[in-house]
């Protein structure tokens, strides 16, 4: 049986797993897999921690936030106010059917309220606003990559994370919350538009229920959920735009994975700050 020696170089690390017998190469894959993993966290995490440093120095380019702003939020304001309407409809529907069974449905304010305002708001908003502010920051970024723009500001003695990276981020951190509160409105009136106008509840009921059960603690759950989103999706779009490969098929590539990294981290950071925060 041949004798592994450890990779001393980066050529040895480049030219991948030494040949073993089958159970072994299982497990020197395995190997190679977590040290890939380890390495492309380091790489996020300071992308991440060069881009929180540069928020501190001055300047700020203030004309790339407020563009970054419009693109973000306010671009995605349509699509976050019928995707949030038509979720609380569907959410006040099903809740309202489901109630009605055991004679509860007096309740269906502070579940549809209660849902929307620390779950469904913020994650739905996160996952719409990636699908279209983040894929198109990814692609855009990404042919700057390809065309030699981020080389071009580097040319310029202009920091490409401080012009490109900052003003993402800090727009996510701005938007993010905004559309949040918008799309929990919007879902609540939905919810309303269903309970009460469609179904004939009591509006005193559907609002006073939720009055009574939903308080503040609720409120800043959602808030912070959304403010970690905000941080959470310009950070990966961005990362896998400026580390995108050559051509259209690297953009393409870097795009899709973008939006389902994003997705998939939105959805594992829900839970835990959902069993962290009261």
């Amino acid at each position: 049986m041949p004798q592994a020696r450890a990779p001393e170089t980066r050529a040895d690390i480049a030219a991948g797993p030494t040949p073993w017998p089958l159970p072994l190469r299982l497990i020197e894959a395995l190997g190679w897999l977590a040290l890939y993993i380890v390495a492309s966290l380091g790489r996020f995490g300071r992308f991440l921690s060069e881009a929180v440093a540069l928020v501190f120095i001055p300047p700020l380019k203030l004309g790339r936030l407020a563009g970054r702003v419009y693109f973000i939020g306010f671009k995605s304001l349509t699509i976050v106010i019928l995707t949030g309407g038509f979720t609380g409809m569907a959410l006040g529907l099903q809740v309202f059917l489901t109630l009605q069974r055991v004679g509860s449905e007096a309740f269906v304010g502070p579940a549809v309220g209660i849902a929307l305002v620390r779950e469904l708001g913020p994650v739905l908003t996160a996952v719409f606003v990636t699908g279209l502010a983040g894929s198109a920051l990814t692609a855009e970024l990404g042919i700057m990559r390809i065309t030699e723009q981020i080389d071009a500001l580097m040319v310029m003695a202009l920091n490409p994370v401080r012009y490109l990276v900052v003003p993402a981020i800090l727009a996510g951190l701005i938007t993010f919350p905004m559309l949040t509160a918008i799309f929990d409105v919007a879902g609540i009136y939905g919810g309303y538009l269903v309970a009460v106008i469609l179904l004939g509840m009591s509006p005193g009921t559907y609002f006073g229920q939720m009055q009574t059960y939903a308080d503040m603690t609720d409120v800043m759950v959602g808030f912070w959920k959304s403010l970690c989103f905000g941080v959470l999706v310009p950070w990966v779009c961005t990362y896998k735009g400026f580390h995108c490969g050559h051509g259209a098929e690297g953009v393409s590539r870097a795009t899709t994975e973008a939006v389902v990294l994003s997705c998939v981290l939105i959805l594992v950071f829900n839970y835990f700050l959902g069993s962290v925060l009261p």
